[in-house]
C-alpha cells in the first residue's frame, strides 16, 4: 500500500512540473520553429538541428514557462482559468519551481551551443528572458498594450528555426515573426473578454478591463484586417506561391469573419470561438507555407 501511494504521489509531482513547463503552448511554438527550419532550405534539414534544435527551443520555452507560474502564481489562484495550477495551489514551491526553470534554461541553451549555432542560443535567450522577464514581470501589469508589446517573444520560435539552420537572420524568418506579432493581439484579446471578469478580479490591466469590450473588439477587427495583409507577403515577395495564397485568403477571411461575429456579438460564445479559431488558424497557415514550399513550384 505504501509503494502505491509512493508511485501515485511521484506521477502526480510529475504532471505538476510538466505543467509548469506550459505543453500546449510549446507545441504551438515548436511547430511555428520547425516550419521555419525547413522553410529555409529545399536541401533537406540535418536531422541533429531538427531534433535537438527543437530540444532546446523546447526547454528553454518551458524553463521561460515556470517563470511565468512563479511570477503568476497570486493571479493564477484567483482566477477560474488557472487557480488549479501547481503554485496556486501550493502543490509546487517557488523556489523548486525557479530552479527547474533554471535548469530547463541552461540545458536547453547549452544544446543549442552545441549542436546548432551561437546566435541560434542568444536569440532564444532574448526571446526567453523578454517572455519571463519583460512581459510577465513587468508589461502584463503596467500597461493594456502588454500582450502586443510582449508579443514579439513569444513570435520568435520560427526565425529561431530559421537561423537554426542558417546560421544568419534574412527578411523572410522576419517576416515569419511578423505573422505571428500580428496574429497575437486578436488572439489573446478575443481570450480577455472571454476571461474579463477574472482579470479584473485580479487586477490585470487587459484591454477589455481597462478600455471596455467594445473597444478592444475595434481592436480586434483591425489587428485581424493587419494580419491578413501581412500574411500575404510571403507571395508578394515569392517566398511561397499560389497555394499558399488561397489558404491565406481563406483563413484570413475566416479569421476577420470571426472577428466581424465577435464585434456584432452575433453568435453565443464568440469570444471563446474566436480564440479557438486563431490558434487552428496559425497552425494551418504555417502548414500550408511548407506544403507550398516542398511541392509546389512558385
Amino acid at each position: 500500500m505504501a509503494t502505491l501511494l509512493s508511485e501515485g504521489h511521484s506521477q502526480a509531482l510529475w504532471r505538476d512540473y510538466l505543467e509548469l513547463t506550459k505543453p500546449k503552448v510549446v507545441v504551438l511554438m515548436l511547430i511555428t520553429s520547425l516550419v521555419g527550419m525547413f522553410l529555409a532550405t529545399r536541401a533537406g534539414v540535418p536531422w541533429t538541428v531538427v531534433v535537438f534544435g527543437n530540444l532546446g527551443i523546447a526547454l528553454c520555452a518551458g524553463g521561460a514557462a515556470a517563470v511565468n507560474h512563479v511570477v503568476d502564481r497570486r493571479i493564477d489562484a484567483v482566477m477560474a482559468r488557472t487557480h488549479k495550477r501547481p503554485l496556486a495551489e501550493g502543490r509546487v514551491s517557488p523556489v523548486a519551481a525557479l530552479t527547474f526553470a533554471m535548469a530547463l534554461s541552461v540545458l536547453g541553451l547549452a544544446v543549442l551551443l552545441a549542436f546548432t549555432n551561437e546566435l541560434t542560443a542568444w536569440l532564444t535567450l532574448a526571446s526567453l528572458l523578454g517572455y519571463a522577464v519583460l512581459y510577465t514581470g513587468f508589461l502584463k501589469r503596467a500597461t493594456p498594450q502588454n500582450i502586443v508589446i510582449g508579443g514579439l517573444a513569444g513570435a520568435a520560435p520560427p526565425l529561431l528555426g530559421w537561423v537554426a539552420v542558417t546560421g544568419h537572420i534574412s527578411a523572410e524568418p522576419l517576416l515569419l515573426v511578423l505573422i505571428i506579432f500580428a496574429w497575437t493581439p486578436p488572439h489573446f484579446w478575443a481570450l480577455a473578454i472571454h476571461r474579463k471578469a477574472e482579470y479584473a478580479k485580479a487586477d490585470i490591466p487587459m484591454l477589455p478591463v481597462t478600455h471596455g469590450e467594445h473597444y478592444t473588439k475595434v481592436h480586434i477587427v483591425l489587428y485581424t484586417l493587419v494580419l491578413l495583409a501581412v500574411s500575404l507577403m510571403p507571395y508578394v515577395i515569392h517566398m511561397s506561391g499560389l497555394l499558399y495564397l488561397a489558404c491565406a485568403v481563406v483563413l484570413g477571411a475566416r479569421f476577420l469573419q470571426w472577428s466581424w461575429v465577435l464585434y456584432f456579438d452575433s453568435k453565443p460564445h464568440a469570444a471563446i470561438n474566436t480564440f479557438k479559431y486563431s490558434i487552428y488558424y496559425l497552425f494551418l497557415l504555417f502548414i500550408a507555407l511548407l506544403v507550398d514550399h516542398y511541392f509546389l513550384v512558385s
